[in-house]
């Protein structure tokens, strides 16, 4: 009766192991399906562009950027209340929209963030459109011209002139310091600051090399204001002011470098709206490159040190053919 009993339970405790084994193949199935949707879920979203319905008035455009300048409400998830320049890939849009108009659009934020423009552009109001006032093109300079020379103030309240940095590869961008886009400013003098950190590994390129950012809110960014917000990004080391400059300049000469260098900005509700400008000036004082919304801090480095090595004319020659051009401007 015992042995009987015992070959009941040991028919049993077979039974469970196959249930048991089967349930576990049927578990791990079960996973590595899970597995293969989340991981085709990611991959879509991944390769999934964002949109959010704006709704705003155009104050300005440029047909030959294709951008228009909207000023908008909160745009909930993607950004507050402001007016900056948006791409519109439609460049029809570009030329049919006027200064006034009221429109309803669909911001699309690409796989890289910094990457968005304007879909779907219509036209919901025009009763308050202005006659457009087409500006004289500016005068941008192209590769290989001389970059004109200006006075300004830098972080430590001290003169200097572009003409200072002759001899060197000097890099320069327009920032202010107050901007709220993570996309312009900020990404402007974050990757700066790679940059900086990275030229400093090699001592000789680091002689030949200077960063420059120029403020175009010279009221706000004073030099105590451009010295604060240049140590953010220095971590502190004040050490690093003698390879970037933080300075501001007068309307007069700001507006001098923004034609040059191809900077467009508009004050609107203590606000900025701008685009993004980046000259690389060489050794002997020409435009050497320039790039606006597209670059990484690979690419701008790299160039600096090619130019940084390029020959050119004795940094004497250098400085007094920016003095002349600074005395004819």
């Amino acid at each position: 009766m015992l042995a009987s009993f015992a070959n009941e339970l040991e028919g049993d405790s077979t039974g469970f192991a196959a249930v048991a084994e089967e349930s576990m193949k049927l578990t791990k199935s079960q996973f590595r399906l899970t597995a293969v949707i989340l991981l085709l879920t990611a991959s879509i979203a991944c390769n999934r562009t964002r949109k959010y319905p704006l709704q705003g008035e155009v104050i300005g455009k440029n047909a030959a950027t294709g951008e228009i300048t909207v000023k908008h409400g909160d745009i909930p998830g993607f950004m507050s209340a402001m007016a900056m320049p948006y791409r519109v890939k439609n460049l029809a849009v570009v030329q049919e929209v006027q200064p006034g108009d009221k429109i309803a659009a669909n911001v699309v934020i690409g796989n890289d963030p910094s990457d968005y423009w304007l879909e779907d552009v219509r036209i919901t109001d025009e009763s308050a459109r202005v006659p457009a006032k087409v500006p004289a093109a500016p005068r941008m300079l192209m590769p290989g011209e001389r970059a004109p020379d200006a006075a300004l103030t830098n972080q430590d309240g001290r003169t200097i002139h572009l003409s200072d940095f002759a001899g060197k590869a000097l890099l320069v961008t327009f920032i202010y310091t107050r901007c709220p886009m993570p996309d312009f400013c900020p990404r402007l003098s974050s990757q700066f600051a790679h940059i900086h950190e990275e030229l400093r590994k090699n001592p000789d390129v680091y002689s030949k090399t200077h960063l420059l950012t120029i403020s175009f809110d010279p009221k706000y960014d004073t030099p105590a204001v451009l010295r604060n917000y240049g140590l953010s990004y220095l971590n502190g080391d004040q050490s690093g002011f003698a390879h970037w400059d933080f300075a501001s300049t007068n309307p007069a000469d700001l507006g001098r470098l923004a034609q040059a260098f191809g900077l467009q900005y508009q004050d609107e509700n203590n606000q900025i709206s701008h685009n993004m400008s980046i000259v690389l000036i060489a050794p002997d004082g020409t435009v050497a490159q320039f790039w606006s919304t597209f670059w990484t801090a690979t690419e701008l480095t790299e160039s600096m040190r090619h130019a940084a090595h390029a020959t050119g004319q004795s940094k004497k020659t250098d400085k007094e053919e920016f003095r002349r051009l600074r005395t004819d401007g």
